[in-house]
């Protein structure tokens, strides 16, 4: 039920618990239609090259009329819409504004639960922290979004199952409240593949059985749901049927810093493998010391042109956020997992095990002491950069020993 003009739904009573469901819509390409007016209207993929191997990181609704989606080749999806406007991806601008719209929920609950860049779940309960209705709650966000100049979806229900849900019922720009009460009606008509945690395999198997909507998943008795979908099964069924005790939970603790590369072409020679290496342990302890995190395990990811994958790890004696530390690692272990000439599709480092704020340390292996500087001014000088490249972007400034006569293009994801 799309709810924009009406507010006979803030004259009803809400008692009980109220979660928002906010998803913005078509993220990184309603970032760069807002920055490039000229697109607006027009279909707009971000990703990598339909030249190589990228893929699709986002694409606009204009674009997703010609049937492209998100993960999807690139080289497909420009076959698809060959009229496409091509972005590469600029994740500073996209943090940017992702920062902007969680100020905006924030100003309106402290309960936020961020579940990616463009996503988020908010208790809006009345009398936890506000007395405004959850409905008018919700359209003052979608309507201070807007004025950020790109649009969000918006699901307002008593539970995170349902929310999501609905925040998607009506994309883009959209508002689907589920009274309360209403909850296993609004889901029983939809696909078992609307809920999280029933992927296309779990649905097919589902529809194989019979079970095609949602309706169907609640009807299943405790026995039947393990039989179906083993120790998970009951749980699914509750959820199917609207029920879903879950909170809202301010700050999931982070487990992982990483960063990934997919290749247009295989790379295979030891200046290009450990030169994308040392960018990607960059990108990782920026992020790092961004979050404040320093971790003990440092992994490295290949994955060949044959698809296999092979992960190697080391954990240290001491947390670490250092580029140096992170990035003599990573090259010790691909040194003993991979050999030259051998190609890589996808290259990745990713540091966990995080037991101290990197505040905290104490930075005997930092790359700054055998540098000729003390510890605590070369801190000052790595905070400097990454502050530097975070408001100007990444190649604001480099240090002269990354700097080479070739460029490696870049393309891939983070994680």
């Amino acid at each position: 039920m799309r709810l924009d003009a009406p507010h006979s739904t803030e004259s009803t009573t809400w008692i009980g618990r109220a979660v928002l469901h906010v998803d913005l819509d078509a993220f990184f390409a309603a970032v760069e239609q807002l920055d490039h007016p000229e697109w607006r209207g027009r279909p707009v993929i971000v990703g990598g090259s339909p030249d190589g191997r990228g893929v699709v990181s986002t694409a606009s609704y204009e674009a997703r009329a010609f049937g492209v989606r998100s993960a999807m080749p690139s080289a497909q999806a420009a076959r698809l819409c060959p009229e496409a406007i091509w972005a590469s991806s600029n994740f500073d601008r996209y943090h940017e504004m992702s920062c902007a719209v969680f100020d905006v929920m924030r100003n309106h609950s402290p309960h936020v639960q961020p579940v990616s860049v463009d996503e988020a779940f908010l208790d809006v309960s009345q009398g936890r922290f506000d007395t405004e209705h959850p409905v008018a709650i919700a359209r003052s966000i979608r309507h201070e979004i807007a004025a950020l100049g790109i649009t969000a979806s918006v699901g307002v229900a008593s539970s995170k199952t349902v929310a999501k849900i609905a925040s998607d019922f009506d994309k883009p720009d959209g508002l689907t409240v589920v009274a309360l009460g209403t909850e296993r009606a609004f889901l029983a008509p939809l696909p078992v593949g609307a809920m999280s945690g029933i992927g296309p395999k779990t649905a097919s198997r589902l529809s194989a059985l019979g079970i095609r909507t949602l309706g169907d998943l609640a009807s299943l008795d405790e026995l039947s749901a393990k039989a179906v979908l083993g120790s998970s099964g009951p749980l699914l069924v509750s959820r199917a049927r609207g029920i879903d005790s879950r909170p809202v939970k301010e700050r999931e603790p982070v487990k992982s810093v990483s960063n990934e590369r997919t290749f247009s072409v295989d790379v295979r020679t030891h200046d290009d493998v450990f030169g994308a290496l040392t960018k990607l342990s960059e990108k990782v302890a920026c992020r790092l010391r961004g979050k404040g995190l320093a971790g003990r395990t440092v992994t490295v990811k290949m994955r060949f042109p044959d698809f296999t994958t092979k992960t190697v790890r080391r954990t240290l004696d001491h947390p670490t956020d250092s580029q140096r530390v992170i990035n003599e690692t990573a090259m010790s272990l691909l040194h003993e997992a991979w050999s030259p000439g051998v190609g890589l599709r996808l290259l990745g480092v990713g540091v966990s095990g995080f037991e101290i704020r990197a505040e905290q340390l104490t930075l005997g292996a930092a790359p700054v002491a055998s540098e000729g500087l003390d510890l605590n001014s070369g801190r000052r000088l790595i905070q400097g950069i990454d502050t530097v490249r975070a408001r100007f972007g990444a190649d604001a400034l480099r240090f002269g020993r990354d700097i080479s006569p070739v460029t490696l293009e870049s393309s891939g994801d983070e994680s």
